[in-house]
């Protein structure tokens, strides 16, 4: 239900917080918005991203459907210079249902891997792989700003 200028940030978030608060009801930390069609956009306060069986990172390209956030634009920077092979692109709930890792990315909360998306256990349940490696590289970054 958020309006078609998501790349603005404003105040006027009342979808993404209406998102949050089902989602914190529900038990879970973070909601993905969908579009009608069946794609995910962003999260109410994240960007989303998913590994694919086949280990492709995905992330929504920065159009005006998401806020392309900094974590974000910091997470594909390292991804290129370790070599990690991206892709910004749609994906669908049922992609995201069947990834081998998910996880989101924002200001606030950083790298947070996730392990289920509605009833369904992403991966083994617990954080995968790259979702961690990128977790550590991004700490280190933030070290590195927070010594200059």
């Amino acid at each position: 239900i958020r309006w078609t200028r998501c790349d603005i940030k404003s105040t006027s978030l009342l979808p993404n917080c209406l998102g949050k608060q089902t989602a914190a009801e529900a038990g879970a930390y973070e909601a993905w918005q969908v579009t009608d069609d069946g794609l995910i956009t962003e999260g109410t306060s994240s960007n989303a991203w998913i590994v694919t069986n086949a280990g492709e990172l995905v992330t929504r390209a920065p159009t005006s459907e998401i806020l392309n956030g900094i974590t974000r634009i910091s997470i594909l920077r390292i991804a290129k210079e370790e070599g990690i092979d991206f892709v910004e692109r749609p994906f669908s709930q049922s992609e995201a249902l069947s990834a081998r890792e998910a996880f989101t990315t924002s200001a606030t909360s950083f790298v947070t891997p996730v392990v289920q998306i509605d009833d369904k256990i992403i991966g083994d349940g617990s954080p995968g792989r790259l979702s961690k490696e990128l977790m550590k590289h991004y700490e280190n970054y933030t070290n590195t700003l927070s010594e200059l």
